[in-house]
C-alpha cells in the first residue's frame, strides 16, 4: 500500500494485475439525461480501458496509477480526464478508493468543439479544474436541471479549451492504434501491425506497451470486449456476438468477457 503521507514518493510500476474495476458501483440519478454519473469504490488493483469521455474526482483514498506513459499520484479532490480507449492501471493505493465519475457522450464533445484537450490529471488545487469541480458538486448536491445544465456547459468548455500537457503517442503507436480499431473484427498479426506502422515489430511492441500501457494483443482484446458490450446493449444475442468482434467462438468470448467485465455476456445482458 501507498500511505497518503508518502504520496510524493515515486514508485516503480509492478506487474499488471487485471480484475474487476469496482467492488461497489452506485448509479446516480440526475435531473438531466444528457450525461450520466456514478460513484464507485474499489480496494483492488486493476487495469481497464475507458469506453467513453469521463471526468472523475477522487473522493477518498490515495493512489498511484499509470496512464499515457507516466505514473501519476492522486489524493482526494484530484481530477482525472479520460478519453475513449485510454488505459488506466492502478498500481498502488492506501485505503478504499472512491471516485465520482461523470460520463460525457461523444455527441456533446463534438458539439462543443470536437476534441478533448484537458490534461489527464489535475491536482485538487489546480485552478484549471474549477469547472469540473462545479460539475461534480452539482451532481453531488442533486442540483436542479437548470443549474446542472450550466455546470455541464462550463465543463464542456473546459474540456475543449484547457491546453493539455498530456502525453502524445508517437506516430508509429498512433498508426498501430488506428489499425487495431479499424480491424476490430478481423484477424491481425504482429507483422501486419509492424508493416502498417513502418517500425520493426520488436521496437513497436516496446513502444506500444510503454505508451499505451498494454501490449497490442491485450489492447485489441479490450477493444473487442468494449464492442461486445455495445452489441449486447443494442440487443444482439450473446451467441451472435463473438463472430462480430473477431473472436473464434462463444467460449473465447465468455473467457475474456468474464476476465475483463467480471461476469458472462448473458448475465451482463440481463443486468442492462
Amino acid at each position: 500500500m501507498l500511505p497518503c503521507s508518502l504520496r510524493d514518493r515515486w514508485l516503480p510500476s509492478p506487474v499488471v494485475v487485471e480484475s474487476r474495476v469496482a467492488t461497489q458501483i452506485q448509479t446516480l440519478q440526475l435531473s438531466v439525461t444528457s450525461v450520466s454519473a456514478m460513484r464507485w469504490s474499489t480496494d483492488e488493483l486493476f487495469t481497464a480501458m475507458k469506453e467513453a469521455h469521463v471526468i472523475g474526482r477522487a473522493e477518498s483514498g490515495c493512489s498511484e496509477w499509470a496512464a499515457s506513459g507516466k505514473v501519476w499520484r492522486s489524493r482526494p479532490g484530484s481530477l482525472q480526464v479520460k478519453r475513449p480507449g485510454d488505459i488506466h492501471r492502478l498500481i498502488s493505493h492506501d485505503g478504499l478508493l472512491t471516485f465520482q465519475v461523470v460520463t460525457i457522450p461523444d455527441s456533446m464533445i463534438q458539439n462543443a468543439g470536437g476534441k478533448v484537450r484537458a490534461a489527464d490529471y489535475l491536482s485538487a488545487v489546480d485552478e484549471r479544474g474549477a469547472a469540473f469541480h462545479r460539475l461534480h458538486d452539482a451532481v453531488l448536491a442533486d442540483a436542479p436541471s437548470f443549474e446542472l445544465e450550466v455546470a455541464i456547459a462550463e465543463a464542456l468548455t473546459a474540456l475543449t479549451t484547457i491546453v493539455s500537457a498530456a502525453f502524445e503517442h508517437s506516430r508509429a503507436v498512433r498508426r498501430a492504434l488506428e489499425l487495431l480499431r479499424s480491424r476490430l473484427a478481423e484477424p491481425v498479426s504482429l507483422d501486419d501491425l509492424a508493416a502498417h506502422t513502418g517500425l520493426d515489430k520488436f521496437h513497436l511492441c516496446r513502444a506500444f506497451r510503454a505508451q499505451v500501457g498494454l501490449p497490442p494483443h491485450r489492447y485489441l482484446t479490450q477493444l473487442r470486449i468494449a464492442r461486445a458490450k455495445q452489441l449486447l446493449a443494442a440487443g444482439v444475442k450473446p451467441s451472435d456476438v463473438a463472430p462480430q468482434i473477431g473472436m473464434y467462438d462463444q467460449s473465447q468470448l465468455n473467457r475474456h468477457f468474464r476476465r475483463i467485465v467480471g461476469t458472462t455476456p448473458a448475465r451482463y445482458l440481463r443486468g442492462l
